[in-house]
């Protein structure tokens, strides 16, 4: 299992410690420090669309209007850390946020 975010993020600390708490071997790879690759982004995009790009953030705000009106795969490029954290992936698939849903699905 492998928990996309970045170190600062609280919810990201909240999934990793649920998880390893549940018995989960999980892999921590911080975006800001090893962005995803252009297929990865692709693929995030492919599975969660608009979804992926959190437009409720300072980063988001602080946007040109050139990026705010570009293509997801764009902005993340651009910045790493507008993704919507966590992103999860297992062998089930991509999981995205950390809501009763998701804690569901992958606690058990």
């Amino acid at each position: 299992m492998i928990l996309y975010g970045i170190s600062t993020c609280d919810t990201c600390k909240k999934a990793l410690k649920a998880l390893e708490a549940a018995g989960q071997s999980v892999e921590f790879r911080d975006v800001r420090a090893a962005p995803l690759s252009e297929s990865e982004i692709s693929e995030l995009v492919t599975e969660f669309g608009d979804a992926i790009v959190n437009r409720q953030s300072t980063t988001w705000r602080g946007l040109s209007d050139w990026l705010k009106a570009s293509e997801p795969e764009a902005q993340l490029a651009a910045q790493p850390t507008l993704m919507k954290r966590p992103v999860i992936r297992t062998e089930e698939g991509l999981f995205l946020g950390w809501d009763a849903g998701v804690q569901r699905r992958l606690l058990g």
